[in-house]
């Protein structure tokens, strides 16, 4: 096509008219590609656009529609509290980083490809009902997001705090990572209380103690308890 462009299309006057369709072709071509080429830039430029607040506002915005006058049918009806929360959850979840932190570097390049994906899968199934139970508890109506959060170009905290059902106001603030889809959390604090902190000393001690086999059996245990009976938890 390029070659086309430059080529010489000759000096003779008679010569032109033949010229002009195949050019006007390239033109045509030329003005879809750039179209298209805009468009992409745009919502590359869009997505760029979605910082780690705005990631956090539309989660939270989110889920307080899916419970709004809901969270007593929620209760009787688990597994679809946690369809329901994963759909929110999981486009704007960065799994993978998040196990890998609470696996540990160590532990996490001993294990199998197949043991660090099980692991993955089970540890957010985990998380999942963990965090949809807690919602019960909360008020998602109380919840502020303050305006100022800290970021660099890699990783960002957003503070935010959320009422419980008895009264009392908590900070919530989320970590965020920024990967080749954008902005996700990896890390909740709850009163100051890290998730992943939390999660990886308890299962540090544990596949240390039993191996990480039996540590992926237990979390597999506590789902299938959780699915039965949602476990209310402190988390947003």
């Amino acid at each position: 096509m390029a070659a086309e462009f430059f080529r010489d299309p000759g000096s003779s006057a008679a010569a032109q008219p033949r010229r002009a369709p195949r050019f006007l072709a390239w033109h045509q071509r030329s003005l879809l590609a750039l179209t298209a080429l805009l468009v992409v830039t745009a919502a590359v430029a869009q997505v760029k656009e979605i910082g780690p607040h705005d990631v956090v506002v539309s989660t939270a915005n989110q889920v307080a529609d899916s419970l709004d006058g809901r969270r007593a049918y929620f209760r009787d009806n688990p597994e679809e509290l946690y369809s329901t929360i994963d759909k929110i959850l999981q486009p704007n979840f960065d799994v993978r980083y998040a196990a890998y932190k609470v696996m540990g570097e160590a532990n996490w390049k001993a294990a199998s490809k197949q043991q660090r994906r099980l692991f993955v899968d089970t540890f957010y199934q985990f998380m999942l009902r963990s965090y949809a139970s807690g919602l019960l508890r909360l008020d998602p109506d109380s919840l502020e997001i303050l305006p100022d959060y800290k970021s660099n170009q890699k990783y960002a905290a957003v503070q935010t705090t959320i009422m419980q059902d008895t009264g009392q106001l908590i900070p919530v603030n989320y970590r965020l990572r920024r990967s080749k889809v954008g902005w996700r959390v990896y890390d909740v604090h709850i009163e100051g209380v890290s998730y992943v902190e939390n999660y990886g000393n308890q299962f540090s001690a544990e596949i240390a103690a039993l191996g990480l086999d039996a540590v992926i059996e237990r979390l597999q245990d506590e789902i299938e308890q959780m699915s039965k009976e949602p476990r209310v938890q402190e988390a947003t």
